[in-house]
C-alpha cells in the first residue's frame, strides 16, 4: 500500500463531551497489483483518528471511491492498519 495524498481537517466538539482530540483524514492510496483493491480507481481510505492522554488510535475507517462518490466494503489488514495508525500519528499536527 502507497500513500500517494492526504489531506487533514479537525473535527471540532462544540459540546466539550469528548476527551481529546478527532481528526478527519482522506488518505489517496495505491495498492500492490496482487491485491484486488489495485483494481479500484481513484481509491481513498477515509480515516477517523483521535488522539488524548491515553494515546493514539484509528476509531473507524471506510473505503471510499471518490470518482463515483461511494463507500467500499473492504476492510484493511493488520499491518495495513498499523501503517495507517503511524501514518495519521505523524502527520495530525499538519492541520
Amino acid at each position: 500500500m502507497n500513500i500517494k495524498e492526504y489531506t487533514i481537517e479537525e473535527i471540532k466538539d462544540p459540546t466539550g463531551i469528548l476527551v481529546g482530540k478527532r481528526y478527519e483524514f482522506f488518505l489517496t492510496v495505491e495498492f500492490d497489483e496482487e491485491d484486488e483493491l489495485a483494481e479500484e480507481d481513484h481509491l481513498q481510505i477515509k480515516v477517523l483518528f483521535s488522539i488524548d492522554e491515553s494515546g493514539s488510535r484509528i476509531l473507524n475507517y471506510h473505503f471510499y471511491n471518490s470518482l463515483e462518490n461511494k463507500y467500499l466494503d473492504y476492510g484493511l489488514e493488520d499491518e495495513e492498519l498499523e501503517e495507517i495508525q503511524a501514518f495519521c500519528h505523524m502527520h495530525y499536527l499538519e492541520d
